[in-house]
């Protein structure tokens, strides 16, 4: 008898549980972001009704967690993810089966770095001076630092990605070095349609005073939209 008062009582509560989680989160108009700061959302909107698309996402440190593309891999684009963090790509395999995973750091020439991983991989990456600028702040610590040598984006490209294959965005969030990837593609050749880019510490004032920006209106793109760190382009043929 009390097996069955319990059982039942459980059982009310996991009902209204199940009802308050709809109401508050399920109710058809909320739509689910995966990136740290909506960038997922924005494309979303500039690519609204595109049912499949190609991406790159350099930096990609997760599957889901913060990251830009899941969004979309839900919905049947695919694409190539890559990461420095050693053991990385071993869960992209796993829940991205999809994709083309590649374990390689990304610099604008191929060389030997030292890379910084933290206990926030989010952290992780190979600037000496950020690193050393977080290492200590917020529980954030190093656990570790290696030599790994780096390749091109253009050389990743070149051997990875499907002939004639269209980007239509390419997510770079490298930890401070990402000028170097970008300086890294031959955006003649490889012409993604959106380029979004962290710009650490930048207002909508100052962007126009970074490298990257210069780079990328010299290239042909525009400027398009700001999150807090991210810095989306959209190329002037798009």
């Amino acid at each position: 008898m009390m097996k069955s008062i319990f059982t039942k009582t459980l059982h009310n509560s996991a009902i209204s549980f199940i009802k308050i989680f709809s109401k508050k989160y399920l109710d058809g108009y909320a739509r689910k972001s995966y990136s740290q700061e909506g960038e997922d959302m924005v494309l979303s909107r500039i690519f609204e009704g595109q049912s499949s698309g190609f991406y790159v996402d350099v930096g990609a440190h997760h599957p889901k967690r913060f990251s830009n593309t899941y969004f979309f891999y839900k919905r049947g684009w695919s694409g190539i993810n890559i990461d420095a963090m050693p053991g990385s790509m071993k869960l992209f395999r796993r829940i991205r089966p999809r994709d083309i995973n590649i374990e390689k750091p990304i610099s604008f020439k191929k060389q030997i770095l030292l890379y910084y991983a933290f206990n926030e991989p989010a952290l992780n990456g190979f600037s000496r001076e950020i690193s050393e600028a977080r290492n200590g702040v917020n529980n954030y610590k190093i656990d570790f630092t290696k030599d790994i040598e780096t390749s091109t984006l253009e050389d990743v490209l070149n051997r990875n990605a499907p002939s004639n294959q269209v980007i239509d965005f390419l997510s770079i969030d490298v930890e401070g070095l990402d000028f170097d990837v970008i300086r890294s593609i031959n955006l003649k050749k490889y012409r993604p349609r959106v380029i979004l880019v962290e710009i650490l510490g930048s207002s909508l004032s100052d962007i126009q005073q970074d490298p990257i920006y210069t780079l990328l209106i010299d290239e042909g793109y525009v400027l398009y939209g700001k999150a807090v760190n991210t810095v989306i382009f959209k190329s002037n043929t798009f």
